[in-house]
C-alpha cells in the first residue's frame, strides 16, 4: 500500500482529462466531433450480415474502417470480440489525450494502484456468442472456442482495458442496458471523489449489429422500418419516428481527482458534479407515466451538483426516436426544469449515431464536454415534422452556438433504469 492509497477518504472534485471514441461517424473524438457539428449520419444498409428482407429492420449506424491494430497485436486481435476492440481503441485514445503513457508503471505519473478502469457493456461479445453457438449445432461441443467464454462475458472489456493500460486499481463492468456506459461513468466519479482512485478510466462499449440482435429488437418492434431511408430513419423528436436505428462503437472518458490532475499539470476538458441513478420499477420495456424515474434521476444529479434547475443549459437527451421514449422524456425535462426547459437546447446525437445502447451514455458525456468547451451544440437531424408532444427546442435547425455553463446527459436502460450525468465547463477554478 502506498501512502496516498491509506489517506483518509474525503469528498474530491472530478474532472475530466482525457476522451476517446470510436463512433459510426468517426473513430476518435476530433473525427467525431466535427461530424456532429456538420450534422452527417451515420446511418446506412446493414452490412455486417446479409440482411434479407425476411428482417423488418435492415439499416444500422456501422462503424467504418475500423482499425485495432495500432492497440492490439494482430495474433491477438482475432481473440477478441469486436466490442472489446472498440473498448480498447477508444480507451487507448482517451489516455493519450489525457497526457498519459502507453501503459501506467510504478514511478510514472499515476500510482497503478490508484488507477482503476470501469467499463460497461449492455450485452457484450454476441457476435462470438453467435458464431460459436452456430459451430457447436453444426460441428458438436467439441469444436467450441477455449476463447469463447472469455470473448463473450460483459466484463472481458474491462479486464482487457485492465491487462492492456496497467490499471490495479477498483476493476470491473457495468450492465444496465442503454444505461451501462452512464453508470460506468457516473460510479468512476464517486470512486475518485471519495478517495478510492485518483484515476479512472470509465466508459462501454458494444458491437451487436447481429442477426440475433437485430431480430430480436425488430420482434419487440422497438426498432426503425424507413429501410428505403437509413441515413434519415433515426429522428428523434419528430412526429414521424418509428423506432431507433442500431448502431455500434465505444466511448472512454478518464477521471481524475482535481488535485492529481493540476499536479500533473494535465488537460482539463470538464468538470462532473453530479450522478444521479434511480429505478422506475415499473415495466421491464417502458417508462412510468411522465417518467418519473427519469425526473428522480435528474433532480438527484442536479441537487448532487449543487445546483438548481435554472443553471442548466444543454441537456443531452436520450432521444432514441421512439415514439413513447421521446414523447415521456420531454414530459420529464420539463417537468424538472421547468421554465428553464424552453430556454435551452434538449438534443439527441442518436440522430446521428443511432442508439450505441450500452456505449450511449459515455460518447455523449463526451458530447456535453466538447458543446461545454466549444460553445457549440449539434444539431438534432432528420426533422420533418412536429411533434405537438415534443414542443422544446432540440436543435432541428442546424449546429447552435451558445455558452453552456452547465450540461446534463440522460441514460435509460430496460428494465428501468436510469441515469443523469451533471458536468460543468472547466473554467480554471
Amino acid at each position: 500500500m502506498t501512502e496516498s492509497s491509506a489517506s483518509p477518504r474525503r469528498e474530491r472534485r472530478v474532472v475530466i482529462t482525457g476522451m476517446g471514441a470510436v463512433t459510426p461517424v468517426g473513430n476518435d473524438v476530433p473525427t467525431a466531433w466535427s461530424a456532429l457539428l456538420a450534422g452527417t449520419s451515420g446511418g446506412g444498409p446493414i452490412t455486417q450480415f446479409e440482411a434479407t428482407e425476411d428482417f423488418p429492420t435492415r439499416v444500422a449506424c456501422e462503424v467504418k474502417d475500423f482499425d485495432a491494430s495500432h492497440v492490439i497485436d494482430a495474433k491477438e486481435i482475432r481473440r477478441y470480440d469486436r466490442f472489446a476492440q472498440f473498448g480498447l481503441v477508444a480507451s487507448a485514445e482517451a489516455l493519450a489525450s489525457a497526457g498519459l503513457p502507453d501503459r501506467i508503471e510504478d514511478g510514472g505519473p499515476v500510482d497503478p494502484t490508484r488507477f482503476g478502469v470501469i467499463f460497461g457493456s449492455g450485452i457484450g461479445g454476441i457476435a462470438t456468442f453467435e458464431e460459436q453457438h452456430r459451430i457447436m449445432l453444426e460441428r458438436g461441443p467439441r469444436r467450441v472456442s477455449p476463447f469463447f467464454v472469455p470473448m463473450f462475458i460483459p466484463d472481458i472489456a474491462a479486464g482487457l482495458i485492465s491487462i492492456r493500460f496497467g490499471a490495479k486499481g477498483p476493476n470491473y463492468a457495468t450492465v444496465s442496458a442503454c444505461a451501462s456506459s452512464a453508470h460506468a461513468l457516473g460510479d468512476a466519479f464517486r470512486v475518485v471523489a471519495r478517495g478510492d482512485a485518483d484515476v479512472m478510466l470509465a466508459g462501454g462499449t458494444e458491437a451487436t449489429i447481429t442477426p440475433m440482435t437485430v431480430a430480436g429488437f425488430a420482434a419487440m418492434k422497438a426498432m426503425t422500418t424507413r429501410n428505403d431511408e437509413p441515413a434519415a430513419a433515426s429522428r428523434p423528436f419528430d412526429a414521424t419516428r418509428d423506432g431507433f436505428v442500431i448502431g455500434e462503437g465505444s466511448g472512454a472518458v478518464v477521471l481524475e481527482s482535481l488535485e492529481h490532475a493540476l499536479a500533473r499539470g494535465a488537460p482539463i476538458h470538464g468538470e462532473v458534479v453530479g450522478y444521479g441513478a434511480t429505478g422506475d420499477a415499473y415495466h421491464i420495456t417502458s417508462p412510468p407515466p411522465e417518467h418519473l424515474g427519469a425526473q428522480d434521476a435528474m433532480r438527484l444529479a442536479l441537487a448532487d451538483a449543487g445546483a438548481e434547475a435554472g443553471e442548466v443549459d444543454y441537456v443531452n437527451a436520450h432521444g432514441t426516436s421512439t415514439p413513447v421514449n421521446d414523447e415521456h422524456e420531454t414530459i420529464a425535462v420539463k417537468a424538472v426544469l421547468g421554465q428553464r426547459a424552453r430556454e435551452i437546447v434538449m438534443g439527441s446525437t442518436k440522430s446521428m449515431t443511432g442508439h450505441l445502447l450500452g456505449a450511449s451514455g459515455a460518447v455523449e458525456a463526451i458530447v456535453c464536454a466538447m458543446v461545454m468547451k466549444e460553445g457549440k451544440i449539434p444539431p438534432t437531424i432528420n426533422f420533418s415534422t412536429p411533434d405537438p408532444t415534443c414542443d422544446l427546442d432540440y436543435a432541428h435547425g442546424g449546429m447552435v452556438e451558445r455558452e453552456v455553463a452547465l450540461s446534463l446527459s440522460n441514460s435509460f436502460g430496460f428494465g428501468g433504469h436510469n441515469v443523469c450525468l451533471a458536468l460543468r465547463r472547466w473554467d480554471g477554478t
